[in-house]
């Protein structure tokens, strides 16, 4: 059964909370995600993604004044580092003096610097441009997706995966025919056993399956 935000967020949360042995994440779980992060994951990340899979709100990390650091969500996939940061607009904007702008510039500087992918997310765009960001956070996803496919696939399967991380979308029977150059009948077959394999999944249609994209 697919549970909807509220629900998996909800599960997700008390998972995490109850797994976490570092006492200061843990006080911070406890706290609750601010305003902007819970907007962030229910209007951006879960309606495009469906599961908070590899992903860790208020992560901590060390910086190079032995001080720690939290980000806002890391997206830990395969061992991977990227980090996702929501920036308000009171906060990182109109109050931002001297002192917090040098700091916020070391802060994205020490993730990069220990090899973090860095994406911010601004709080208005999240309001505002959704359809937006959620693009924005698509072409995040799709940079940590391993370029090699697992090696069980044959040659037509593995190109249909590789078509679908570089599309980063829903895309159709007939799009992957003009890709592979076969039937549509192949492409249904091709796309079916990719299905049951979960490597992709029905992104619309009931009866008649109309178009497919990558489970992140």
């Amino acid at each position: 059964m697919r549970f909807d935000f509220e629900q998996q967020f909800t599960l997700w949360m008390e998972a995490l909370v109850s797994a976490e042995v570092n006492p200061r994440r843990r006080e911070l779980l406890l706290k609750g995600l601010g305003h902007g992060s819970v907007e962030f994951l229910r209007q951006i990340w879960f309606p495009i993604v469906g599961h908070f899979d590899h992903l860790q709100p208020e992560w901590e990390v060390r910086d190079f004044g032995n001080g720690y650091r939290y980000i806002d969500f890391a997206y830990l996939p395969g061992g991977r580092k990227g980090a996702i940061e929501v920036h308000g607009f009171a906060s990182h904007a109109r109050d931002l003096d001297v002192r917090r702008f040098k700091d916020l510039c070391y802060r994205q500087g020490y993730l990069g610097l220990d090899d973090w992918t860095f994406l911010p997310v601004a709080y208005p765009a999240i309001m505002d441009e959704p359809k937006h960001c959620q693009q924005i956070v698509l072409s995040f996803i799709g940079k940590f997706l391993a370029v090699d496919v697992h090696a069980s696939l044959d040659w037509l399967e593995a190109e249909t995966v590789r078509l679908a991380r570089r599309l980063l979308r829903p895309f159709t029977p007939d799009e992957l025919c003009a890709h592979l150059r076969i039937t549509k009948q192949h492409s249904r077959r091709l796309l079916s056993k990719l299905v049951e394999l979960k490597i992709l999944k029905v992104a619309s249609g009931t009866v008649r399956y109309r178009t497919y994209q990558l489970i992140y």
